[in-house]
């Protein structure tokens, strides 16, 4: 009726769609649609919601310059034209780009890809609850580990599974990682591998590249009991502290009961501390919270050991450590080489090598 009397429709962008995606499917709960200015505000300066009752660390705002009004119904399809439901207009309002720069990227500097895309974006939104006909469309390979969180949590309890881990990754998954969520998975009944295929930057490996890593690795080291593997929908905003927050909460709505957060979680650059993701824990309420951070060391390869360890449990100097960062092990790939065995699997590494040969 609404949508017929003002025909007001709105095409989304892909990183829209993602926060969309994550309203419709519970991700984002108790969310039910796009955050209005109180929210914006109390969201930007005390994490939380307005009604001071839910951390909530990161705006969810949808910017647009489409011109409507409170009491206005827009009809919303993603990109590819397909129709996903439609808004209901509560209100029109004007964020303060800088304000939020500051407050969940502490830094203003456009460079940084999560200020540069809240800039791009612009300030102007429109907030409101969804209504959800449709999820946007995902590659098969995705479509295929796809579940909503009533679909993870009905899994989780059909396999019996009470303490659940997840494992948020945007990266192949490499001996290191491995390594913390198998560590993880000893105090748990199993493991959610829940890697983002929303949009990520320039750089990054792409999801369907990922998702092959993931299952070659499930298939051949990971007892199928005891892991499963997911998609979440989601965009990366790099923002460091307040993402592995977010991401946090989002596994928590997909029924998990732990968290992994390791080193430098969701940064980018050296904007963030290397465990600054960990710390903003210590500042909430994890009851409130409802999930179970697992804080990691940094962790890497022992010739001494002849295994992986960290500061923790490895008494050897720097010089038995092998650590590649991530630009050196893009340049071997990218030269048809593998990285070290004690770095990457041989299986993952040929994966990349053909994917980089094929000009990913």
């Amino acid at each position: 009726m609404g949508s017929a009397e003002t025909a007001l429709s709105l095409t989304l962008t892909n990183r829209q769609a993602s926060d969309f995606e994550l309203i419709a499917n519970g991700g984002f709960a108790p969310l039910d649609g796009f955050m209005g200015a109180d929210d914006w505000r109390s969201v930007c300066e005390d994490m939380k919601l307005a009604s001071g009752d839910e951390i909530w660390p990161i705006p969810i705002t949808l910017a647009t310059d489409l011109e409507c009004a409170e009491g206005d119904v827009v009809e919303l399809q993603a990109a590819n034209g397909k129709a996903l439901g439609r808004l209901h207009v509560s209100e029109v309002f004007e964020r303060d780009l800088e304000l939020e720069s500051r407050q969940v990227y502490r830094t203003t500097d456009r460079e940084h890809p999560g200020v540069a895309a809240i800039h791009d974006e612009r300030s102007r939104c429109v907030a409101g609850r969804i209504e959800a006909d449709a999820l946007p469309d995902h590659d098969e390979a995705f479509m295929r580990r796809y579940q909503t969180t009533a679909e993870s949590k009905q899994a989780f309890a059909d396999r019996g599974w009470k303490r659940i881990v997840a494992f948020q990754t945007r990266n192949p998954i490499h001996r290191a990682h491995e390594y913390l969520t198998k560590a993880a998975l000893e105090i748990c009944d199993g493991l959610y591998i829940h890697p983002l295929i929303g949009e990520t930057k320039k750089g990054d490996i792409p999801a369907d590249v990922r998702m092959r890593c993931y299952e070659i690795l499930m298939d051949n080291y990971y007892h199928p009991d005891h892991v499963m593997l997911g998609v979440n929908p989601g965009k990366m905003h790099y923002a460091g502290p307040r993402e592995a927050v977010l991401h946090a909460i989002i596994r928590r709505n997909y029924g998990c009961t732990h968290f992994i957060v390791g080193r430098d979680h969701a940064g980018v650059g050296d904007y963030y501390g290397t465990y600054d993701a960990q710390l903003i824990f210590d500042e909430l309420d994890l009851d409130k919270l409802g999930i179970t951070p697992l804080f990691f060391e940094h962790t890497f390869w022992c010739h001494e050991c002849e295994g992986m360890g960290s500061a923790k449990t490895c008494p050897h100097p720097k010089e038995s450590h092998l650590f590649l960062s991530g630009t050196k092990v893009r340049e071997l790939l990218e030269a048809g080489e593998k990285p070290p065995h004690e770095f990457s699997r041989d299986e993952v590494a040929e994966i990349l090598i053909d994917a980089y040969k094929e000009g990913i």
